[in-house]
Formats: C-alpha cells, sequence, structure tokens
C-alpha cells in the first residue's frame, strides 16, 4: 500500500512539473494551469501573511543562545544545496567549532501514523526527541528512516552530528544539551523563522533558473517572492557560468547589502556504489556511459558527465527523492548494455538509495562532487570567516 501511494504520489508531482515548465499541452493541461494559477495566488497572500505575523511578534521565535546558520534557497529543489551544507559544516568544524546539522528530513520515514495522530487528538506537544542520524562519531539510520539528504551529509561528515526533526527549536536544544553543540546548521532553512538569535541566513540561487518561472508554488517553483531575499546575509550563486551581471543587477533591486558569492559543483571522483572503490575524473574520457538520476533538475548532472568527456548513450530519470527498486536498477544496467554503455553513473544523492542487487554486469558508480568558489572570497576558508566571524 505503501509502495503504490509513492508511485501515485510520484506519478503526480511529474505530471505537475510538466505542467509548470510548459512541457503538457491541450486541455487538461491548460485547465491544471488554471488551478494551479489559482492555488498559487492563495499560497502568495498565506507566506506573506506568516511573515507579518513573525514580524509583529504573534507568532514567536525561540532563541538558544548559539550561532545559527540558515542554508536554503526560494525555490524547490535544484540549487546543489547539500554540498554547500556539508563544505561549511566540514570548515566550521576545522576553525574549532562543535556543529550540528538539523534537518527536517524530507522523505523520511514518519512515526507511526497513530501516535501522530493520538497526539494531534489530545493536542500533546510531540516530546520524542530528535531522530540522531550521527552523534558525530558514528551513522546510526538508514537513508530511508533518516531522508536522503540527511544521510549523505552524515556519512560525509563523520565528526559532525545531524538530527532530524521538523521541530528544529527542539532538536537544537538536544544538540546543545547532549552533544554540546555551539553552531546549527539548518539545512534547507530559509524558511524556518522560529528558530532566531545570531542567525545568518544563506540563501541559494541557481544560475541556469534563477526563480524558475516567477510563480510561486504550487503554479511554479518558488517558496516565496524574490522580493524575500532581503532577508538574506549572504546570495550564492551556484553553478555560475561567469554571465551573472544581470542576475547580480536583479539582486541588488531586493537586498543591495548582502554579500554575494559565485561557486560551481565541482567533480572530485567516481566511486563504485557497492565496492567503493574510486577512480579519477578521466576514468569516464571518452567511454560510453549510461546515467541514472532521481533529482531535481538531472540535466546538470547529465551535462557535467559529458563536460568531463563521456559518451552518454543512455539515461534514465525519475521523480526527486526516488527510492529505487532491484528491478529498476537492473533494467537500466540492461538498457545501457544494449546500448554498449560501460558503466552505469548516478549521484551520491541517489547512490544512497540503491537497492543491493544480485548482478551487476556494468559497474555502478556515483560521481562525488563539492563545491569550488568562482567570485566572492578567496576560497572557502574567507568565505565562512566573512560570515560567521566578521
Amino acid at each position: 500500500m505503501r509502495e503504490q501511494l509513492r508511485a501515485w504520489t510520484e506519478t503526480a508531482e511529474t505530471f505537475v512539473l510538466e505542467v509548470i515548465q510548459g512541457q503538457r499541452t491541450g486541455k487538461r493541461a491548460a485547465l491544471a494551469r488554471g488551478v494551479l494559477f489559482a492555488l498559487s495566488k492563495g499560497f502568495t497572500v498565506a507566506v506573506k501573511a506568516r511573515r507579518v505575523l513573525y514580524e509583529w511578534r504573534i507568532f514567536r521565535d525561540s532563541t538558544l543562545g548559539v550561532q545559527v546558520i540558515a542554508i536554503g534557497n526560494l525555490s524547490v529543489g535544484g540549487t546543489g544545496k547539500t554540498p554547500v551544507v556539508e563544505k561549511f559544516a566540514r570548515e566550521l568544524k576545522d576553525q574549532g567549532r562543535t556543529v550540528a546539522i538539523l534537518s527536517r528530513g524530507y522523505r523520511s520515514k514518519p512515526p507511526p501514523l497513530n501516535r501522530r495522530l493520538i497526539n494531534k487528538l489530545l493536542f500533546r506537544e510531540e516530546t520524542t526527541p530528535p531522530r540522531v542520524v550521527s552523534d558525530g562519531k558514528n551513522l546510526l539510520l538508514d537513508s530511508e528512516t533518516a531522508g536522503d539528504e540527511p544521510y549523505m551529509l552524515a556519512s560525509n561528515l563523520r565528526d559532525v552530528v545531524v538530527l532530524v526533526d521538523k521541530d528544529r527549536v527542539k532538536a537544537g536544544r538536544y544538540a546543545i544539551e547532549k552533544f554540546g553543540c555551539d553552531t546549527l546548521l539548518l539545512d534547507d532553512g530559509f524558511q524556518y523563522w522560529k528558530l532566531a538569535g545570531r542567525r545568518h541566513d544563506i540563501v541559494l540561487i541557481d544560475c541556469q533558473q534563477p526563480f524558475g518561472n516567477e510563480h510561486l508554488l504550487p503554479r511554479g517553483t518558488l517558496r516565496e517572492p524574490p522580493s524575500h531575499l532581503a532577508r538574506a546575509t549572504t546570495i550564492f550563486i551556484t553553478k555560475s557560468d561567469g554571465d551573472t551581471a544581470r542576475l547580480r543587477a536583479l539582486i541588488a533591486k531586493h537586498n543591495p547589502r548582502a554579500g554575494i558569492i559565485e561557486c560551481i559543483h565541482h567533480p572530485l571522483y567516481f566511486e563504485d556504489v557497492f565496492t567503493g572503490e574510486r577512480y579519477g575524473l578521466e576514468h569516464v574520457r571518452s567511454r560510453r556511459v549510461a546515467s541514472f538520476s532521481g533529482i531535481a533538475q538531472p540535466e546538470s548532472f547529465e551535462q557535467g558527465l559529458t563536460r568531463l568527456g563521456a559518451e552518454l548513450v543512455y539515461s534514465k530519470r525519475f521523480a526527486d527523492h526516488h527510492r529505487f527498486t532491484q528491478q529498476e536498477v537492473l533494467n537500466a544496467i540492461n538498457r545501457g548494455k544494449k546500448r554498449q554503455a560501460e558503466m552505469i553513473i548516478t549521484t551520491q544523492k541517489d547512490a544512497v538509495r540503491f537497492p543491493k542487487i544480485d548482478r551487476r554486469d556494468l559497474p555502478v558508480c556515483f560521481m562525488r562532487v563539492e563545491i569550488k568558489i568562482l567570485s566572492g572570497a578567496s576560497d572557502f576558508h574567507d568565505c565562512v570567516r566573512k560570515i560567521c566571524f566578521r
């Protein structure tokens, strides 16, 4: 039942995204766009009203007495947020901070339904402790329980605490009391206004699709209007191509004070999903490869492979956060073999959701990437110092 519900949800999401992006035509798509537009107007009012309620102190925020760095975006998915969170956590750790990453655990396994219903019916406050994905020493949960991004962050950052809870005030308090953390990184936290204090808001904007079609959800991909960039302390332009003058001018209209840093997602190496063996970037040069992904913007990933000299002979795309079955992986391997692919390449975010497979006719590797700064700071050390220690 749960798998059927997930499949139906992904099908609906794919349809809505295709409608938003204008890939669907006809009467049904036009009707859907009209409905989404009306819903978008209501969502816009709700977002602005919620912000006003916080500004008027009708909705109260909390202060925990530690440094809070919220890393997020205005749009849904595809800006490359997770590598930025990882890079910040590693740099802060290297500079002597005790860091906890707080995530809401999007698409993680929820608590039992009966417990959630009883708590709501009885107006009980949720007292269950946050899920500890990593205690700073050990990886404690799997990707289904923790969620893709928290699991990936915990895998890459074994010396950083990673917690999952929708209530990040509760999670932050737990990180301070249980692990002695003095710095909280809010993964996807720009819209999380309940946690205030010594806070820096870092917003990521995709250079290739800054504001999508400029509509708010669900007619577009924006969570907030571009004018809300005014809250940002620092703005990262990700996937920069160097031609950002127009985008910088647009940002300056909404926030002339924020520091702007341009960066790219720089590939480091390839790693076998099942054996852990690593290969240099030259490993795909002039080789026939098949790509396999379930991310928000697969085009960027596929273009990255061709820039490294790979010949992309087959690509299979799934909905963002799709949890792969063994048969889906085997189907991709079979189709890749038919097109004479020499290997399957996926992303690290997708690799954490791979099932074990019985046969491996083709090697399956993920591409490991990191953030490389192009302008706005001499390196990431300088970037963190400017944001967090000025």
